[in-house]
């Protein structure tokens, strides 16, 4: 199957090696990163070990059976843009945030919800480290079966990638919400690992934002319940607890957040959400003040 991966950053660039140990791949990405791969080939370590020659460019090819999107959640309109000429069976977002929509609103073809639990951090120009082997779990944005889901959860898999095919995606993407309002945003304003969370003061906050996040997601029609939400929390803050998250790795770096499409969708949909409130208008704050927003 032809695949193009847009976004190759960390996780695009790991996803998108391992789908081109079976499948045709183009990555598209920045320089010296495509370039290097174009000359040399992607190299995986961590996890997985794989040195795999995918095609890499700067611009999508005419066209794939398959668009996967990794890039940041407020550069989704830009990559909608940028693949609404180029010819797709279908598209896949594997974001932080809920983007689908946009990706549907711009391309011509069905926009598959996904999360992704594989842990990825790019070295260097032409490597990508595994920190962790997951599962991808994709499906249709607004529930329900499809055949397409289908089809691309079997392409997921035969390239060796463990791959659910849900029909709660609504869910899944609410719960994951959930994870990263009470993880991401809590770690980067206290600038500590995942693990803090379990039992230090910070505990109670992530719990609360997760908390809030439920609280929304039923009001949009979506079944969390508050103990779900902090379940997976702490779920995943035990099974990754020496991680960074992408938020605290993006304020160590002096990088524009994902607070808009993460806390943001919690603090400005409900006025009863103080705690989200309290953390995106930090998180804002800190971008407004270097430009970055």
């Amino acid at each position: 199957m032809e695949i193009v991966v847009f976004g190759a950053g960390s996780l695009g660039s790991l996803i998108g090696g391992l789908l081109a140990r079976t499948h045709d791949v183009t990555l598209v990405g920045r320089e010296p990163h495509v370039s290097t791969i174009r000359e040399q080939g992607l190299r995986v370590t961590g996890e997985v070990e794989a040195t795999v020659h995918p095609d890499a460019q700067t611009e999508p090819p005419a066209g794939a059976d398959l668009a996967v999107v990794t890039v940041k959640a407020f550069d989704t309109a830009d990559a909608a843009r940028a693949l609404s000429d180029c010819a797709l069976d279908a598209c896949l977002s594997l974001q932080n945030g809920l983007c689908e929509a946009t990706l549907a609103e711009h391309l011509g073809a069905p926009a598959l919800a996904g999360t992704c639990t594989y842990g990825a951090r790019r070295r260097e120009p032409g490597v990508v480290a595994c920190t962790g082997v997951g599962t991808v779990v994709l499906g249709p944005r607004e529930g329900g079966q499809s055949d397409t889901a289908d089809r691309m959860g079997e392409v997921f898999d035969a390239a060796g990638i463990e791959t659910v095919t849900a029909t709660d995606m609504p869910r899944r993407l609410w719960e994951k919400l959930a994870v990263n309002a009470g993880i991401n945003a809590v770690t980067a304003l206290a600038r500590v690992e995942n693990g803090t969370l379990l039992d230090g003061p910070a505990e109670s906050v992530a719990h609360a934002a997760a908390r809030e996040t439920a609280q929304v997601a039923r009001e949009r029609g979506v079944e969390l319940a508050d103990e779900t939400a902090v379940a997976a929390v702490e779920r995943v803050a035990a099974a990754t607890a020496a991680n960074r998250s992408s938020m605290l790795q993006d304020v160590t770096a002096g990088r524009r957040t994902e607070v808009d499409a993460i806390v943001g969708v919690v603090a400005d949909a409900a006025p009863s959400t103080p705690v989200n409130e309290t953390t995106a208008a930090l998180l804002r704050t800190w971008e407004a003040e270097r430009d970055l927003r």
